[in-house]
């Protein structure tokens, strides 16, 4: 086991290189449906009072109905975000796993009752380490997100109070808890052993 300042590697036998599935990463043309979105957001701050009943002209009214409309949108189209990425690393992670099962020499690495072991918070671990671009979204929160919705479920099941305040704390637990069902001590993998490719499809 090698120790690099506060984090544990698992250790691999020989100095083989070893090569893991690709990650494809969707990316979605969210144009064609940004109207409707939008439209729907409207109808959510219309239904939900959202704005304050203060006087204004009708102008300046819709014009802040529709600030905050965009607003929404946005917060929503990042929770998508969030969930595409989650999705693809989990996706990623199981084809990691049968891949260690079908190899020896790793086939190891991912059993708890070996120490030191990996678990699959270790591949998350892996991107971060191999600087896997992400578009600035955490791999952390992506997998909470996922972990959180099997579907990414549409604008209109959301709260404006949950899209600004509460989604980035439900992903943060999701991830601590799903991360903790492997045993304790998880050891990272030694990056330098490890490539793969990245495709956004």
């Amino acid at each position: 086991m090698e120790i690099l300042g506060d984090r544990h590697f698992v250790e691999i036998p020989g100095d083989k290189l070893h090569q893991l599935p690709p990650l494809l990463i969707r990316v979605g043309a969210e144009a064609a449906r940004m109207s409707r979105t939008i439209e729907m957001a409207s109808t959510l701050i219309e239904s939900e009072d959202m704005l304050p009943g203060l006087q204004m002209e009708p102008l300046d009214q819709e014009r802040r109905k529709m600030d905050l409309a965009i607003q929404l949108v946005e917060q929503y189209l990042g929770l998508i975000e969030h969930w595409r990425l989650g999705d693809a690393i989990l996706d990623w992670i199981r084809q990691c796993e049968m891949t260690f099962e079908m190899r020896q020499d790793l086939r190891p690495l991912l059993r708890p009752d070996v120490w030191p072991h990996a678990g699959r918070s270790s591949f998350v671990m892996l991107l971060r380490d191999k600087a896997v671009d992400t578009k600035g979204i955490a791999p952390e929160s992506a997998v909470g997100t996922r972990l959180s919705f099997r579907q990414p479920p549409p604008l209109n099941c959301f709260s404006d109070q949950f899209l600004f305040y509460l989604k980035a704390t439900l992903a943060s637990t999701a991830y601590q808890t799903w991360s903790n069902l492997s045993p304790d001590p998880i050891s990272a993998f030694p990056p330098e052993r490890f490539s793969f490719e990245v495709h956004a499809i």
